[in-house]
């Protein structure tokens, strides 16, 4: 039996029925002032769409903090280069969008080629 969701001790059914100053009183001082100081037009604009039904919404808005209304919606988020999709889980409440998506791709380097080294000058062709 999968064990229910809790956040500081509300169930996501209470996160959801709560106003946005309420569930600001539960997050950490960052966060909290960042909800308390209002949104902005982009987070405005993606919250619009989310209430609207819209399953899949892409945004630029990194630095929107998950919701518990956003809970279950598939959503865009930018990289810096392409937008990655990100399906909404009750455990990513109060992060924000930007901590959910990568922004630095891993380097692979190979061997190192003819003449990188001094004793690479030494190495015979065949």
């Amino acid at each position: 039996m999968p064990k229910e969701f809790k956040f500081r001790g509300k169930s996501l059914e209470e996160l959801r029925n709560m106003d946005l100053m309420e569930f600001a009183e539960l997050l950490n001082s960052r966060r909290r002032r960042s909800l308390l100081r209002g949104l902005t037009d982009p987070q405005k604009k993606l919250l619009k769409k989310i209430k609207k039904g819209q399953d899949y919404v892409k945004t630029q808005s990194r630095d929107m903090v998950v919701l518990p209304e956003m809970v279950g919606v598939r959503i865009g988020i930018h990289n810096g280069k392409e937008f990655k999709e990100v399906e909404i889980e009750p455990e990513m409440i109060g992060h924000y969008l930007g901590e959910l998506v990568e922004t630095r791709k891993s380097v692979d380097h190979s061997a190192p080629g003819l003449g990188a080294t001094r004793t690479s000058k030494h190495v015979p062709l065949k």
